[in-house]
């Protein structure tokens, strides 16, 4: 049976060639490339050569040229699917068990494929049609040059087209309708060209295989300027980098990449000769996204628009994507001119002036200070005390134990910059006389930060989203269907969520529930109060912040669950590998990768 072409890319991308290849033949960096004493000929002057960027190994003497399944099947006398089985050991993952849903999936995959090939190739011819001369000037005028165009393979759909009944003389109508280029016209009942009068940006995975499309009206009006391909089965938004399949071929030149908003963004600055360039798919950057991009470039530069909502954006971005940084992989902010984006900016003043700006880019724990910092008056000392909690919070959240211990650190040095006076008395060698009742407080306060120490995160998890719910029942009682579909870890936290859903179904007021959970969960209360940071982060916010906040935080508790499921599976599988286990990982897997 086949392998699913996810898979071995996924060990590819987990392996490179010169860590396989340099288990049996000692490597020396010579260039881009590894050379050492061919495996497969006896020779005194190395021959063989290794290639990470382009995967492969080449041996002049012997002529043997392939990738790493290649070269563990030649030099181990293996077949293919032990070779797949012994890298995906080494790779970290789980070996790969057929069924016929995965043959299936692979089927639908290659017919999904199939029908995007042939949509684009029609598409970009007709671009070039001198009925839609219009979208080809348009192009133009936004300096492209037709060598830029034929590399992203850039299209037009004109508004009247019958591609679809030509679709259909070599696929079904379910076929077609799983990839999501049409909609049903509930009125006439027929399918309708999602991206009818559009430039077409091709949204590529990984591998060079075009899965979904961006598109761009080229007549500005009421019809929103940009729209994405829906999710689809093979198409998740939150795990597609744009243009990441061209850009990685820079990774031996530098490890930094450019990452800007929007598709016209990457194709004017690649045209430029800036070939290190991305953006995220139609959606706001994810962590997913984040760890792919680390996979090919440890220094990404995250590149905004300049005017407010630009920066705002940064912002969310900064925060969200700051607790994954570590001593290896950083994360870069560059801001552009206000009302500028990258696509104006090279227009404007050229490649060498983007290039200069880059330079002055912000590590992100800088730019998170700093912007910060700029929504607050130093001199009032309780805009620096809040200043000082959310800094700390942030701080607090980096999952790398050593870096955490830096940047707060570096932080907390700042602050004491910001308040000199404060400052200035520490440098006092005088100590005051502290009661003996003094010390017990002490002790107490140590006994609970060493509790909070051992909470695991799915528990702060938990106590974070039931002090929302005690504290914002009119927010809780919009979110019963999402409540109803987590069940939590600690059978006291759920008990007491179940209880306050119930009285919030059966209409019963804030004060009517507060007395009616007080007597049977006082001490629960008391310990998510006690427990629970996120006192901390909602102070101050308004109703639509603390929303949003809820909801982040029963999908990164459904996350946790599912990871907590994967890894008690894998357990039992190294233990006794059982089909229905294995399925069941595969599916959660499956669906966390969707998430």
């Amino acid at each position: 049976m086949k392998y699913p072409r996810e898979y071995l890319d996924e060990i590819k991308l987990r392996l490179k060639v010169s860590q396989v290849v340099g288990k049996i033949v000692q490597l020396k960096k010579r260039g881009k490339e590894f050379i050492g004493l061919s495996p497969f000929k006896n020779e005194k002057s190395p021959s063989f050569t290794v290639n990470d960027e382009k995967e492969f190994y080449h041996c002049f003497s012997s002529g043997e040229h392939g990738n790493i399944f290649d070269f563990l099947m030649k030099t181990k006398s293996i077949g293919f699917g032990e070779a797949v089985r012994a890298l995906a050991v080494e790779a970290g993952m789980q070996p790969y068990r057929f069924s016929n849903f995965d043959q299936k999936k692979d089927l639908r995959f290659q017919t999904y494929k199939n029908i995007f090939k042939e949509y684009l190739k029609y598409f970009h011819q007709q671009l070039f049609n001198p009925n839609n001369r219009e979208a080809v000037e348009y192009l133009l005028k936004r300096d492209l040059k037709k060598n830029t165009i034929e590399e992203f393979q850039l299209g037009y759909v004109p508004w009247q087209n019958n591609f679809y009944e030509e679709l259909l003389k070599k696929y079904s109508e379910e076929e077609i309708n799983l990839t999501g280029l049409y909609y049903k016209n509930d009125k006439t009942g027929k399918y309708i060209d999602r991206f009818n009068s559009r430039i077409l940006f091709p949204v590529n995975n990984i591998t060079g295989d075009t899965i979904a499309f961006g598109g761009r009206i080229i007549r500005e009006g009421k019809l929103a300027k940009y729209i994405n391909s829906p999710e689809t089965e093979f198409y998740k938004k939150g795990n597609m980098i744009f243009n990441l399949d061209k850009a990685k071929d820079s990774r031996s030149k530098t490890d930094e990449v450019l990452i800007v908003e929007g598709y016209m963004d990457v194709v004017s600055v690649y045209s430029s000769g800036i070939k290190n360039v991305i953006a995220n798919s139609g959606t706001a950057l994810t962590e997913r996204q984040i760890s792919l991009i680390w996979k090919f470039f440890s220094n990404p530069i995250i590149c905004l628009d300049g005017d407010e909502s630009g920066q705002k954006a940064a912002l969310r971005i900064a925060e969200k994507l700051f607790p994954l940084i570590n001593e290896n992989n950083k994360i870069y902010f560059s801001i552009m001119p206000d009302g500028v984006d990258p696509d104006d900016y090279i227009k404007q003043k050229g490649k060498d002036a983007l290039l200069n700006l880059l330079k002055e880019k912000e590590i992100i724990q800088s730019f998170i200070w700093n912007c910060l910092l700029s929504k607050i008056n130093p001199n009032n000392p309780y805009e620096i005390s809040k200043f000082e909690k959310e800094i700390k919070s942030l701080s607090y959240s980096i999952q790398d134990e050593t870096l955490k211990k830096y940047v707060l650190e570096d932080f907390l040095g700042k602050i004491k910059k910001l308040t000199p006076i404060q400052t200035s008395r520490q440098d006092f060698k005088y100590t005051p006389y502290k009661k003996k009742k003094d010390y017990q407080i002490l002790k107490e306060t140590k006994l609970l930060h060493q509790k909070r120490k051992d909470l695991s995160r799915i528990q702060i998890i938990e106590f974070s989203i039931l002090f929302i719910i005690l504290n914002y029942l009119h927010i809780a009682s919009k979110k019963l269907e999402s409540l109803s579909e987590i069940n939590f870890l600690a059978e006291k936290n759920e008990s007491l969520k179940k209880e306050i859903t119930t009285y919030l179904l059966e209409g019963d007021d804030k004060e009517v529930i507060n007395e009616k959970i007080k007597t049977n969960y006082d001490k629960i209360i008391r310990e998510i109060n006690e427990n629970s940071n996120i006192q901390i982060i909602i102070k101050n916010k308004n109703d639509e912040k603390v929303s949003n906040l809820l909801d982040e935080l029963l999908k990164d508790h459904k996350e946790q669950s599912n990871l907590r499921k994967i890894e008690s599976l894998e357990q039992k599988l190294i233990n006794n590998l059982d089909e229905n286990s294995y399925s069941e990982l595969i599916k959660l897997k499956s669906q966390l990768n969707r998430e």
